[in-house]
């Protein structure tokens, strides 16, 4: 009698499905992004400095190994002045504030080589602000750096500017001319107030500062602010609220 056959049982394991493979995509992309953010931020943080920062960044980027024979005290091509007016540790705003310094110690020094220096030399202000050199020119009771009521330079104002000129005309730096005026009104008519006086005042000095040899482009701004900005509020119609100021960004 043959035995009978056994069933052959077959046993299928069940395999998880896998899941996909995420791969490294998502973290190019990421670090793209980041990288283009960072550029962003850095070329707005460029476009917000000022001029003394710019030049030698640009300076560098035109010619990066000019930097690397600046460290004896020599001026890279390129360099603003106020880069050069310190070492290559100095920083750029402390270097810019020490080359203003010293064109207003040159301008003191040469103003007293003036003939009539004697006459205006209480009448000539320069001090460094957070706005860059300020050189103010004021007016009192019985001296006047211009014709009474006009924007007609006295010779006293045209030896100021001309001493002013062949200093900041070598910087980098642009400048601002202001116009004021105290509180006593000028004109013989409406049509003609302390507004207009202040600005054709700003533009006469700016006029003689360009038959200097300022360029043209180194005017930042040109500003006939009236008697709005007092020098001594309290007394408005104080003769030194009368000034011309020459503002070294």
């Amino acid at each position: 009698m043959k035995a009978k056959a056994q069933p052959i049982i077959i046993v299928k394991k069940g395999r998880h499905a896998k899941h996909g493979h995420h791969g490294g995509a998502w973290k190019v992309a990421y670090a793209d992004f980041v990288t283009a953010m960072m550029a962003f931020f850095l070329v707005m943080w460029l476009i917000n400095t000022s001029p003394q920062v710019r030049s030698p960044l640009a300076s560098y980027f035109r010619d990066p190994g000019i930097f690397e024979h600046t460290s004896g005290g020599g001026a890279a091509p390129g360099a603003s002045m106020g880069a050069m007016a310190g070492n290559a540790d100095t920083p750029p705003v402390a270097a810019s504030k020490a080359a203003l310094e010293e064109t207003a110690e040159t301008i003191r020094r040469e103003l007293e080589s003036l003939p009539d220096f004697a006459d205006i030399k209480a009448r000539v202000e320069m001090q460094i602000t957070a706005e860059g050199l300020r050189i103010e020119m004021l007016d009192e009771a019985d001296q006047s750096f211009f014709d009474v009521g006009s924007a007609n330079l006295r010779e006293p104002l045209l030896g100021v500017l001309r001493v002013i000129t062949s200093n900041v005309k070598r910087l980098p730096n642009r400048i601002a001319i202001e116009g004021h005026t105290d509180a006593r009104p000028y004109g013989a008519t409406l049509n003609y107030s302390n507004w207009q006086l202040s600005s054709d005042r700003a533009n006469a000095a700016r006029r003689a500062m360009e038959d200097e040899g300022l360029p043209a482009t180194q005017l930042e701004a040109l500003h006939g602010y009236g008697s709005a900005r007092p020098r001594y509020p309290n007394d408005p119609l104080d003769p030194r609220n009368r000034r011309i100021a020459i503002v070294v960004r």
